[in-house]
């Protein structure tokens, strides 16, 4: 038998604080912030009772939550790792060396794109555009960046990570 989807009281009194920003009748405006809410406490993902759960909140159709959180690449569609390492590829990374940034970390955690490790602690996600080209090569990790990457730091990063030194919000 499946537990039931809820937010905690104390996170559905923010999620209406969230919805009371827009007018009367344009609650689907808040689906984004709510969405990002809805992940962080459901796990750091979105299964569809989670988005079901988001629609009946809001009164909208469930496919108006699906449409935008497999739209939006910060939404999280299966189940992810304590960290999510969102390496930028775009060119000015690509240039500066997130190629080799990338390799380094698929090689040194043994997963590809997309994948978990298997102690559940880190996901590799390439990103587009993270908007700090001039600090590139760059990752987010949670919502930090960490620019000018190396191999160095990276490593760090990493182990940083295993002692659950890196802060996420």
């Amino acid at each position: 038998m499946s537990e039931k989807i809820a937010f905690k009281p104390e996170t559905l009194e923010q999620v209406h604080k969230i919805i009371s920003r827009y007018p009367e009748g344009r609650q689907k405006s808040a689906l984004i912030p709510i969405l990002h809410v809805a992940q962080k406490e459901f796990g750091g993902w979105l299964d569809v009772p989670v988005m079901d759960y988001v629609a009946q909140i809001l009164n909208i159709k469930p496919i108006e939550v699906y449409e935008v959180a497999t739209f939006y690449t910060m939404f999280n569609m299966k189940p992810v790792g304590k960290y999510v390492l969102e390496v930028c590829r775009t060119g000015p990374c690509m240039v500066s060396g997130s190629e080799k940034i990338l390799n380094h970390i698929r090689t040194k955690l043994n997963i590809k794109d997309g994948e978990t490790t298997a102690d559940g602690l880190f996901t590799l996600k390439p990103a587009e555009c993270l908007g700090a080209c001039g600090y590139a090569p760059m990752m987010q990790l949670g919502k930090f960046y960490h620019e000018n990457l190396t191999i160095e730091k990276v490593d760090e990063i990493l182990e940083l990570c295993r002692q659950g030194a890196v802060a996420l919000d």
